[in-house]
C-alpha cells in the first residue's frame, strides 16, 4: 500500500512550517483532518516522522529522510502539470540580470531551470555583485533588474523594489540543544547561548538591527562567510544560529541533523525582492520576465 499524493502534500506542508495548525491552514483543511491524515502516513510507511514539543513538531531521523523523497515526488509531479500547462513565450534575445550573493546560492538554480522552460529562447545573463553595485548598475542601465534581499534595501525612490517572497526566520540547532526542547524560547533566551554568525550579503546589519531592538547582544562563538560552516557548526552542538527557512536543509555537509523552532519574540522575515528602474525604457523582455517572477517566484521556490 503506498501513501496518497495528498497525504505527501499534507507531510511536505507540516515539515515546512513545522506546526500541524499552520500546515492546515496552508493545505486548507481542517487541524483533525490534517491531523489523521499524518497518521495515516505514518501508518502506512511504518515510522514515526514527527515528534512533538512545545512550538510545534519536528522530523525525527525517518521524517527527514522520507522528505526528501516527498518533495521530489511533488516537484516531480508540478513538473509533469507544468508541461502540459506552461504556455511557453516567444520572448527572446538579451536580459542582464544582477543577483546578490545570497540569491546566487538559494535562488539562482530553480531561478534558471525555469526561465530556461518558460523562455526558451531567452538569452539570460547574470552578475553576482554588493547591492550598492547592482543600484549603480541598474541606474546606468547595464542591468534591466535584479534580485536581491528586499529587506536591506535603501527606501530610494528612484529604484522600484517589489517583495517576491518573505522568508520567516527560526532559530536553528543540534536536536538535543535544550533551547530545541524548551517550552517556549525567547531572543532572550539564545543571547545567553554561544551564538554562530553568519557574515554573508548584509546579513550581519540585520541581525544588529533586531537585537538592538530588544537591547541584547548575542555571545558570538563563531564568525562565518560559508553558510556550510554555520550549518556544520549547528549540526555539531557547537552553537546556535537564527536563518530563514529559505536558506534551511535539515542536514549538514557531514551528515549530521539540524532542527528549527520559531521564537515568542518577532524577528524580521527575509525577503527576496525585484528591483528596477520605472524611469528607464525596456524591453519587451524586461516586461514578460518581470510579471512571469512577479507571479510565480513563490510557486518556484518551493520545489
Amino acid at each position: 500500500m503506498l501513501p496518497t499524493l495528498k497525504q505527501l502534500q499534507h507531510f511536505v506542508a507540516i515539515a515546512d512550517t513545522g506546526q500541524i495548525s499552520k500546515a492546515a491552514q496552508r493545505c486548507h483543511v481542517t487541524q483533525s483532518s490534517m491531523t489523521a491524515s499524518l497518521k495515516g502516513l505514518e501508518s502506512t510507511v511504518g515510522a514515526t516522522l514527527f515528534t512533538r514539543h512545545a512550538g510545534g513538531v519536528r522530523l525525527t531521523d525517518a521524517g527527514a529522510r522520507f522528505l526528501r523523497h516527498a518533495q521530489q515526488i511533488e516537484s516531480g509531479l508540478h513538473d509533469a502539470m507544468e508541461s502540459v500547462a506552461l504556455r511557453v513565450s516567444s520572448a527572446s534575445g538579451p536580459l542582464h540580470i544582477g543577483v546578490t550573493e545570497t540569491i546566487s546560492a538559494y535562488v539562482l538554480s530553480p531561478l534558471i531551470r525555469a526561465l530556461e522552460k518558460k523562455f526558451p529562447d531567452l538569452e539570460p545573463s547574470f552578475s553576482e555583485l554588493k547591492r550598492a553595485d547592482i543600484e549603480d548598475d541598474i541606474n546606468t542601465g547595464k542591468l534591466e533588474m535584479a534580485l536581491l534581499l528586499a529587506s536591506n534595501f535603501p527606501d530610494d525612490k528612484s529604484l522600484s523594489c517589489e517583495p517576491l517572497i518573505r522568508s520567516p526566520r527560526q532559530l536553528w540547532g543540534h536536536p538535543e540543544h535544550p533551547l530545541m526542547n524548551a517550552n517556549r524560547v525567547s531572543l532572550d533566551q539564545v543571547a545567553k547561548q554561544r551564538y554562530i554568525l553568519l557574515d554573508m550579503d548584509e546579513h550581519v546589519s540585520t541581525v544588529e538591527k533586531y537585537w538592538n531592538h530588544y537591547g541584547l547582544q548575542p555571545n558570538l562563538g563563531y564568525r562565518s562567510s560559508s553558510i556550510e560552516a554555520v550549518r556544520s557548526l549547528v549540526a555539531a552542538g557547537q552553537g546556535v544560529t537564527i536563518l530563514s527557512d529559505l536558506v534551511y536543509r535539515p542536514w549538514s555537509l557531514d551528515g549530521h541533523r539540524i532542527v528549527r523552532r520559531q521564537l515568542i519574540d518577532a524577528v524580521p522575515s527575509m525577503d527576496v525582492g525585484l528591483v528596477w528602474d520605472p524611469g528607464r525604457p525596456h524591453s519587451g523582455n524586461f516586461f514578460e520576465v518581470k510579471d512571469y517572477l512577479m507571479a510565480s517566484f513563490k510557486e518556484l521556490m518551493r520545489r
